[in-house]
């Protein structure tokens, strides 16, 4: 779920794709299904549901889960689960005071107005209700992204590398949530090496709002240079890629 000006209501993902190269994102995230603790009965909101498959497990602890994704082929495979869900922007939600929790996996790195999100998770939340996420954190992906600032740097005729991503410090984020209306009781980042089958595919899937200017020629260039940098720095004989993760872990809530 990415939220950029372009495609505010809607964004491309395979999912097939995705599932193929990424489930390691879904399978990671179970202890931050736990720290959400769904309660039988509880209205849960996914926000950033992908494909489904925690939406699917918070549903099978008991709660009733309505998923929001802007890209409209992973909804079809949430509703195709059995979830309620639909193409939407957790900028805009149209929710007030409707959910007892607001759960996210891997999306807010994509907000980059992560002021306008927290508004509206806050607004979509019951007084009381738990605010449970994990994403990318300070310093996730440094290896990544200096490779890819390396590339465009040696490349003029692919332009100004626009970094897509809001990886944000305990701090920052802290201050953020307070501002409002929240009270953190729990926030960590988590360092998280985590194997990839190649690198190449992490960029054709994660790295699509960087390149999408370029033609295929460039992008073929921009993959194989990006390769080769990060063959010295995520690549380990033994274990092959590993890329560079720092998750934020959280745990709010909303004050009554």
């Amino acid at each position: 779920m990415k939220n950029n000006k372009n495609t505010k209501e809607t964004n491309y993902w395979n999912p097939n794709t995705y599932n193929k190269h990424t489930a390691f994102v879904s399978q990671l995230a179970l202890p931050v299904v736990d720290l959400l603790d769904p309660q039988n009965g509880e209205k849960i909101l996914d926000a950033g549901c992908g494909e489904g498959t925690l939406a699917v497990e918070i549903a099978r602890r008991g709660a009733k889960v309505i998923g929001v994704d802007m890209s409209a082929e992973m909804i079809e495979q949430c509703q195709a689960k059995g979830i309620e869900a639909y193409v939407g922007s957790v900028t805009d939600l149209p929710y007030n005071e409707a959910f007892d929790a607001v759960f996210s996996n891997a999306m807010l790195h994509w907000v980059k107005d992560a002021k306008g999100a927290v508004q509206n998770i806050a607004k979509s939340l019951k007084s009381g209700g738990r605010f449970v996420c994990e994403f990318g954190g300070e310093g996730n992906a440094y290896h990544l992204i200096s490779a890819m600032q390396e590339v465009f740097a040696n490349h003029p005729e692919f332009g100004v590398f626009d970094n897509p991503w809001y990886f944000p410090s305990i701090e920052a984020y802290t201050t953020l949530l307070e501002s409002e209306g929240f009270s953190v009781e729990y926030m960590e980042i988590i360092p998280r090496p985590t194997p990839m089958d190649d690198v190449s595919h992490w960029l054709e899937i994660f790295a699509n709002g960087v390149t999408k200017h370029l033609s295929q020629e460039q992008f073929e260039t921009f993959k194989e240079e990006c390769r080769v940098i990060l063959k010295e720095t995520i690549y380990i004989e033994e274990e092959g890629w590993m890329l560079d993760y720092k998750r934020l872990r959280v745990k709010a809530v909303k004050k009554g």
